[in-house]
């Protein structure tokens, strides 16, 4: 633990670690409260499943201008408009879903919070490289930023569930996004009024040279790929797994079954950080690649829910570990002055993915044996995100030797 106790000490790190998991709890707690809520309100799932996926496509869509606006002035106001935006704009969804609009209009306030969701990923990686002075320790930054992201993503669906047994299937997915656009505007404002996001300055081009966009690095557009295709599966799991509780008369289930999938994860990302690996980042990523593959590969087969629940759990001690990889990797290839805005790109994928493979997800469980094959699709994304990654040729050399 030495590694994370001397990550610990660096200037403002407790408060970006604490801030950060507050103000990212949405992204625990909003996918699964807008499909569990709007699929109450409409009786289809698949409304939810497509208000999720254009929730996140929206986020995708802004992030990438927030992210270049962030490194050409720096934090604070993006922070601070998203953060107060977030709550409003949710405000603003619950309101229609309870009014019972059409569902054309339950899709534009879905994508309207998608827009403001705050810009905590990327600002959060951008300081971490920053504030680190090392390799080693810029991997233990990126792991312990998976990590808190894991226990976003353990504490959000706990919520959520907790809310609706305590509730009902309509007022508790209410409650959990309130309380999430509350830690999303109180986590926002901390972290914009930290040390290190007050300081951070962009980092300049090189003399005579233009500022390229990171999607010309050659690699970037390979690696935004497997993380798409990876996190598109995590998408379809979780429609799997709230149709799978709630065809069993438990939708409080789904939450349970997804915390012991973080608690995998986040398992498996405490060790990762404290590691020191003498490999190519493209190799370590291809191996926490194949082992998620082989984590996804036996839900579909299962239909018990303990099983189901092991099976998360072990697969789980992959992923935050691919996930700090994956962080690495952008940062080695991020061009110079392009730090936040290649961040956001992955943090971009990450919704849309997320978000489409929810809104599949929600479509094929709506129909007979969708649980199942929504599980088989979470599967193939994997086995695609490691066969891409496993062609080295993709990328530049610095990342492959």
């Amino acid at each position: 633990m030495r590694r994370y106790a001397e990550l610990w000490r660096l200037p403002s790190a407790p408060l970006l670690i604490v801030a950060g998991i507050v103000g990212r709890l949405p992204a625990g707690i909003a996918p699964l409260a807008i499909l569990l809520f709007l699929a109450d309100r409409t009786g289809s799932y698949g409304v939810g499943g497509i208000a999720v996926g254009v929730y996140g496509l929206a986020t995708a869509a802004v992030a990438p201008l927030l992210g270049r606006f962030a490194d050409r002035r720096g934090f604070t106001a993006v922070l601070i408009g998203t953060g107060v935006g977030y709550p409003l704009a949710v405000a603003v969804l619950v309101v229609t879903a309870l009014s019972d609009a059409p569902v054309l209009a339950l899709y534009l306030a879905a994508g309207l919070a998608g827009t403001v969701v705050p810009l905590l990923n990327s600002t959060l990686r951008a300081i971490w490289t920053d504030l680190s002075g090392s390799d080693s320790t810029r991997q233990t930054a990126f792991a312990l930023d998976a990590i808190a992201l894991e226990l976003v993503w353990m504490i959000g669906p706990v919520l959520v569930a907790t809310f609706v047994a305590f509730t009902s299937a309509t007022w508790g997915p209410v409650i959990a996004l309130t309380g999430a656009g509350v830690a999303a505007l109180i986590g926002s404002l901390a972290v914009a009024a930290s040390r290190p996001s007050r300081r951070w300055r962009p980092r300049p081009t090189e003399p005579g040279t233009v500022r390229r966009t990171p999607l010309r690095a050659r690699g970037m557009v390979p690696a935004l790929v497997v993380a798409f295709a990876l996190l598109f599966g995590t998408g379809a799991i979780e429609a799997a797994v709230a149709g799978f509780a709630d065809a069993h008369g438990t939708p409080a289930l789904s939450g349970v079954l997804l915390a012991v999938w973080s608690v995998g994860s986040a398992i498996g990302g405490l060790w990762f950080g404290a590691q020191r690996f003498a490999v190519p980042i493209v190799r370590q990523y291809r191996w926490t690649l194949a082992a998620c593959a082989v984590g996804f590969a036996p839900l579909a087969f299962l239909g018990n829910a303990w099983l189901i629940g092991l099976v998360l759990f072990l697969g789980g001690t992959a992923f935050a570990p691919a996930i700090t990889v994956q962080n690495s990797l952008v940062a080695e290839l991020a061009p110079r002055g392009s730090l936040t805005e290649s961040f956001t790109w992955l943090s971009t994928i990450t919704y849309a993915a997320v978000a489409s493979g929810t809104a599949i997800g929600g479509l094929l469980v709506d129909r007979p044996g969708g649980v199942t094959a929504a599980l088989l699709l979470a599967a193939l994304a994997a086995a695609i995100a490691w066969a891409v990654a496993a062609m080295p040729a993709l990328y530049p050399r610095k990342v492959t030797t």
